[in-house]
Order: C-alpha cells, then structure tokens, then sequence
C-alpha cells in the first residue's frame, strides 16, 4: 500500500496536482523503486504497519 503512496506521489508531482493525498517518502530515495523506499522506511521504523490477522 505505502508502494501506491509513493508511486502516486512522484506521478502527482508531474501532473501539477495537489499533493494533499499523497505523503512524500520519509527516507532519502536511493532506488527508483518504490516497493523498496517502502521497505526502507518500514525497517528504520518511520511508518506504522500492522498485520491483517489469519483467516482459517
């Protein structure tokens, strides 16, 4: 999900439209890949996540 934010975003900057939805990535982008600047910033603990609990 936080992959989608980030992807909205950077496409969001070149349309010219508003930015109120979509939150800038929290770390330094040293990857074009927006699955790891969501990794990253899960595993230096800058966003909040939870687990979606097991169905059976």
């Amino acid at each position: 999900k936080r992959a989608r934010q980030i992807n909205s975003y950077y496409h969001s900057l070149g349309d010219g439209s508003g930015l109120d939805g979509f939150p800038p990535p929290t770390v330094a982008a040293f990857s074009k890949n927006y699955l790891s600047i969501a990794m990253s910033e899960a595993a230096r603990g800058e966003i909040a996540y939870r687990l979606r609990p097991v169905r059976h």
